[in-house]
């Protein structure tokens, strides 16, 4: 198991458009994501929301104004499986949640120690912040022993001295607790425990698909972001 616990970086919220992605988030939470930007290489772009210590929310969508180069790479968050479109048919949803890895550990060099564990990680770049995440090359969520679906997060390692959260508007949000629910619960707690990430999710067992909910509070009482 790894010796550093990791801290929520942000949770995903998927959606087909970005208007339709930020108006879920404002009926639920009483506050609309802004800001935000393109994500060039991987034809993505999103709008964010800033929650309480040092953690956010982006909304995240296909940029259909983006270039498709011939040898683009799959976008991140599963965004190009057709399973997620047809989810998304039915609205946003809360798909995915980031967990940052703080140096002195070296997210890169992690990843190559251990190559079955970890995603292959992929600088990114947005405006004046730069980073590094864990993407599958096939875009796909990241998974333990087939084990995946959004409920174990992606990681990620920030290269620029501020945090979007330093930025962000203040909102009077706070993450309460992110919960989880999987059909392999039990495989799915051991990559948490591997990865440090076990004590930020309630993990448990569904006979259902894999689903998280955030609980989260805000100026007009406790809701809950699914």
């Amino acid at each position: 198991m790894t010796a550093h616990t990791l801290r929520l970086d942000h949770l995903v919220v998927s959606a087909r458009t970005l208007d339709e992605g930020t108006q879920y988030v404002a009926d639920t939470l009483g506050v609309a994501p802004s800001g935000g930007g393109a994500h060039p290489s991987m034809r993505t772009h999103n709008r964010l929301l800033n929650l309480w210590g040092g953690a956010y929310l982006e909304v995240i969508a296909i940029d259909p104004g983006a270039d498709e180069p011939a040898n683009a790479r799959a976008r991140l968050f599963a965004l190009d499986d057709p399973a997620t479109h047809a989810r998304l048919e039915s609205g946003p949803y809360l798909s995915h949640w980031v967990a940052r890895v703080e140096r002195p550990k070296n997210l890169a060099l992690w990843q190559q120690q251990y190559p079955a564990r970890i995603s292959t990680v992929v600088p990114m770049t947005r405006g004046d912040f730069t980073w590094s995440l864990t993407v599958a090359d096939d875009g796909a969520f990241p998974a333990w022993q087939d084990a995946g679906g959004g409920v174990v997060p992606s990681l990620i390692q920030w290269d620029t001295p501020r945090h979007p959260s330093d930025v962000l508007p203040e909102t009077g949000l706070a993450l309460k607790a992110l919960k989880g629910w999987h059909p392999q619960a039990d495989i799915v707690v051991q990559q948490l425990q591997w990865l440090g990430a076990a004590p930020l999710i309630a993990l448990e067992s569904t006979d259902g698909a894999p689903a998280l909910a955030a609980d989260i509070e805000t100026p007009g009482g406790l809701r809950t972001l699914r």
